[in-house]
């Protein structure tokens, strides 16, 4: 970063929207050879100067100079050709393409007369998977690969094109933990290598563990850009919401009562979880938790009629349940909001009404139709309740941010009034100020006499919202831990089989998430 003229220079940049200013005047600077985190909340204005540097929308006004000379950005392909790449969260690969054929695709290796340069092509291909770490056949087909492993295909890929600048939006959210270490660790390779690297992330821990700078934007406007030496992440989330961050737990206003809605005996289901028995009483918020792998994902599914359970009861207010379906759990009173929203949770190319109507249709339908005056007024009260901010409720639901997709998918089921929630990652990939909108708007499901169970890989979120905790290991329910007596150190050595846990601080250099063997 000694030149003078910086190698991204974003000046001014400003777009908008019908009815909103999505950016104003931004200046942004990324060199080469660094890590800078983009950090904001959903809606902050991230997407959109992402979208513009990549070519995917153009600025009302400002200017883009790669190495102090203007450009235009007038298409994705353009920017990739200027060496502009980005890694989406959700993974632009072709399943049943080879890992090869994925990281070349569109500039095939060739020979005279347009004959494709196979073996030229598997060469490259293991060049580029060894920069990233990965060690598997160029030949393998995507389909057969993990999540991880996916995320560092779709890196070679644009390294293949020669990116000197690599976006990488919300890259760790569906990672475990030891996948998410290795892809800070290729970040910071990647600087280290001269490429610029510009990481979004709704995980503040990850940020400061990798970033050399950050910038906040709020309300479409740069905040602050510090070195991470120079900022905490109490101020960042201060400088991102416009008010401190509060970790204590969220507590009830009525505790709950030692009244049995959901009891589970028994569960089994072979290669995913063996004899899981736990209760939910009424009120009670009942997190689980588990390292990747270990059927805690599974559990909820079964319960909600999804997967089918070899052995095992579920009771309902005390009565046994033969649920063969989706539909049956609903009926009866349990409904599932699932950790891939946008593949399971909603419609995006339906609109917000639509979706928040889906899932009770049938009890407003007379004869057949469905009356409107009384679907819109019921939509308006929930979008009301529930602080989703839209246009209109006409508005399609890909264009809300992640966080007022998370509250479509809760208003859905709130129409059906259940008697048992149960959330797979409920905040993944959404923001701090939305992250605590959601955790109070489940706490008062609870407080008004529902059950919940939350399965979710953020502990914190876990700690701070939950009354008891139940941790998983190898498909069975290994410890169960009411919140008072609960903390990190626990939770982990009972997901780890562990006797001992040492702490991160000794283990893992400075940083209290783990990341800390990262500069």
């Amino acid at each position: 970063m000694a030149d003078e003229v910086p190698f991204l220079m974003m000046k001014g940049i400003q777009k908008k929207f019908p009815g909103v200013l999505a950016l104003d005047s931004v200046d942004f600077v990324c060199e080469q050879g660094e890590v800078h985190g983009l950090l904001g909340e959903n809606g902050a204005g991230k997407s959109t100067l992402i979208k513009i540097l990549s070519g995917v929308l153009q600025p009302d006004a400002g200017e883009i100079l790669l190495q102090g000379k203007p450009v235009k950005m007038l298409s994705p392909s353009r920017a990739a050709s200027l060496g502009i790449s980005v890694i989406h969260q959700e993974l632009n690969l072709i399943e049943d393409l080879t890992v090869a054929q994925n990281i070349f695709l569109g500039h095939e290796p060739g020979r005279a007369m347009g004959i494709l340069d196979l073996s030229a092509m598997y060469a490259s291909a293991r060049k580029y998977l060894k920069i990233v770490g990965l060690d598997i056949h160029p030949q393998v087909k995507v389909r057969a690969l993990s999540l991880g492993q996916k995320q560092l295909v779709e890196i070679a890929k644009a390294l293949s094109l020669d990116a000197r600048i690599l976006i990488m939006d919300e890259p760790t959210a569906a990672l475990n933990a030891e996948e998410v270490e290795r892809l800070l660790g290729l970040m910071r390779n990647l600087a280290e290598r001269g490429c610029g690297v510009i990481f979004i992330s709704h995980r503040l821990e990850e940020v400061f563990a990798v970033a050399d700078r950050i910038t906040i934007l709020r309300d479409g406007k740069v905040v602050a850009t510090r070195t991470k030496e120079a900022i905490d992440p109490e101020t960042t989330v201060q400088m991102m919401t416009g008010k401190a961050q509060v970790e204590t737990r969220i507590i009830g206003d009525i505790a709950p009562r030692e009244r049995p809605l959901l009891e589970v005996k028994g569960l089994t289901l072979p290669g995913a979880f063996y004899d899981v028995s736990f209760r939910i009483n009424e009120g009670e918020i009942v997190g689980m938790v588990g390292l990747e792998g270990q059927g805690q994902r599974e559990i909820p599914r079964a319960i909600f009629g999804e997967l089918r359970p070899t052995k095992g009861e579920i009771y309902l207010r005390g009565s046994c349940l033969r649920l063969t379906s989706p539909r049956e759990a609903i009926k009866a009173g349990i409904v599932f909001v699932p950790e891939e929203r946008k593949a399971e949770g909603r419609c995006l190319s339906l609109d917000v009404r639509q979706n928040i109507a889906l899932a009770t249709l049938d009890r407003r339908q007379v004869a057949g139709f469905v009356r409107l005056s009384n679907e819109a007024k019921l939509i308006e009260n929930l979008v009301e309740q529930l602080k989703i901010q839209l246009a209109s409720p006409l508005q399609e639901a890909r264009s809300l941010s992640g966080g007022n997709q998370q509250k479509v998918v809760i208003a859905k089921w709130l129409c059906s009034r259940p008697t048992i929630f149960l959330f797979s990652e409920p905040t993944r990939g959404i923001d701090v100020g939305a992250k605590e909108e959601i955790y109070r708007l489940i706490r008062r499901q609870a407080d008004e006499g529902s059950g919940v169970l939350i399965v979710s890989s953020d502990l914190m979120e876990v700690l701070r919202l939950c009354d008891r905790i139940l941790v998983v290991y190898d498909g069975r329910i290994v410890k169960e831990m009411a919140a008072e007596e609960a903390d990190k150190e626990k939770i982990m050595k009972a997901q780890w089989g562990l006797k001992e846990v040492s702490s991160f601080k000794e283990d893992r250099g400075a940083s209290p998430w783990g990341y800390g063997g990262i500069t």
